[in-house]
């Protein structure tokens, strides 16, 4: 009795072939499978960048808040129960507008709310002494109060709303009440000064913190857009160049808000005596944000031609993908230790390990834009080793040293890379100092690519 064939799986013939691959709509379905997969990733992944995003806006929204309300407190108290003031209503405004402002501007948005209630005061004054009150007076009285603090000012602001709102106040209580202009004064005297004892002394903002939360997205993004171009330039993807050149572009205002913490951070440390002794702190992170922000600027100029040079088919260098790699390697460990606060020398010695390997690439046949994209990596690991608080000239020798050592690495023991620091190759030139906008490419003075503005194949023809 022989025994009885088992059933095929389900989904297979009797042969125990998948009827699917007999048909071939497996196949055809695995490109939309895998497409849905990464749309699924994808939108996993912004929105817990969101969330995390808005957590961190939420947690400087509420210590503003708690700021915004202390103070308004305080300067009811002073008013009220110190000066005698029977109705301080322009204290407590004028606390929680020195506190709402955006965080490093409320010293000058002080002086302007002082600035704008004197100017007010005056203008007020002189026209209801001119023309009286009344109906059309009120109007002409604000109307004068706005077109001078405009003349003055220049642009709409603190000053003119100020100006506004005082005069408005002259011209219709004037008839009603007497010696308006003094309380008005004092009180947004006591309101402002409330405010930057509140901010300065009470409830001082950790500038570390405030630095920290902003700077979070951008290392996020810039360094996951590093790793999609190593990947990228890996897999000789020209489309994924492309995206990453997108969306480092798109990165401006995740800056924008570093730079307005900068900006806060700067102003905490000048008139907080308790973070005075975090000065030094800030003007190190001050200068690794400005050379971040410049290797923001090569590595979308980076993106770009290694889309160019994938698109063209030039041959790609299995080290040009891993220096970037090690580009965001490093980038990811300057995270770390500024959030940590501590010294940046891995960060160094992964940057100019990034040059290293990269200079390993010119052991292999490189065209032009191959050479183009080497170029930017250098640049980039000169930008970053600049981010650790290394000088310009210093930062551009050691990139020049490791990328000629390992240039040399295949020769003669008897030729010493150290000799050559100070060479420059016919290939290699300086990078641009300090003095170059933010915005500019920074790459060797000798290359140019002959196609740099239209991504044009090397040597082609122009215009037909």
């Amino acid at each position: 009795m022989t025994a009885s064939r088992p059933y095929p799986r389900s989904g297979t013939d009797r042969t125990g072939r998948g009827r699917n691959a007999r048909t071939g709509q497996g196949r055809s379905r695995r490109p939309f499978i895998r497409w849905a997969r990464h749309q699924l990733a994808r939108s996993r992944y912004q929105g817990s960048r969101a969330a995390r995003l808005r957590r961190r806006q939420l947690q400087i929204i509420a210590l503003i808040a708690t700021q915004a309300g202390a103070a308004a407190a305080l300067a009811w108290w002073l008013s009220a129960n110190v000066l005698g003031n029977p109705n301080p209503v322009f204290a407590p405004t004028a606390a929680v507008g020195t506190i709402a402002a955006a965080i490093g501007q409320r010293t000058r948005r002080t002086l302007e709310l002082l600035i704008g209630v004197a100017l007010g005061i005056v203008i007020g004054d002189i026209l209801i002494y001119l023309v009286g009150a009344g109906t059309w007076q009120t109007g002409f009285i604000v109307g004068a109060a706005i077109f001078i603090a405009l003349v003055f000012a220049g642009r709409g602001g603190t000053v003119v709303s100020h100006v506004g709102g005082t005069a408005v106040l002259i011209a219709t209580l004037s008839s009603s009440q007497r010696d308006l202009e003094l309380p008005r004064i004092v009180d947004a005297s006591v309101g402002s000064l409330v405010g930057m004892v509140v901010v300065a002394l009470l409830l001082p903002l950790n500038p570390h913190w405030i630095l920290n939360r902003a700077a979070e997205p951008v290392f996020e993004l810039f360094v996951g857009q590093l790793r999609n171009l190593a990947s990228a330039l890996a897999k000789g993807d020209p489309d994924r160049a492309r995206a990453v050149q997108d969306r480092l572009r798109a990165m401006g205002p995740d800056r924008e808000r570093l730079r307005e913490a900068l900006s806060g951070a700067e102003e905490v440390v000048r008139i907080s005596p308790a973070r005075w002794h975090r000065r030094q702190e800030y003007e190190r992170y001050a200068v690794g944000v400005k050379h971040m922000n410049r290797m923001i600027d090569t590595c979308t100029d980076l993106a770009r031609r290694s889309a160019t040079l994938l698109e063209y088919g030039e041959p790609v260098p299995r080290e040009l993908s891993a220096a970037v790699g090690e580009l965001a390697d490093a980038v990811e460990q300057l995270r770390r230790e500024s959030r940590r606060q501590r010294p940046h020398g891995e960060t160094r010695k992964g940057a100019l390990a990034a040059a290293s390997t990269a200079g390993r690439a010119r052991q292999h046949p490189l065209r032009p834009f191959g050479e183009a994209v080497l170029t930017q990596i250098r640049a980039a690991a000169s930008d970053l080793v600049r981010a650790t608080g290394v000088r310009p000239a210093e930062a551009n020798r050691l990139v020049r040293r490791e990328v000629l050592r390992a240039v040399h690495a295949d020769r003669s023991p008897d030729v010493d890379p150290s000799q050559d620091d100070d060479v420059s190759s016919p290939d290699e030139g300086s990078y641009q100092d300090d003095d170059s906008s933010p915005g500019s490419t920074r790459e060797d003075d000798s290359y140019r690519d002959p196609a740099e503005e239209s991504d044009s194949p090397p040597g082609s023809a122009r215009g037909g």
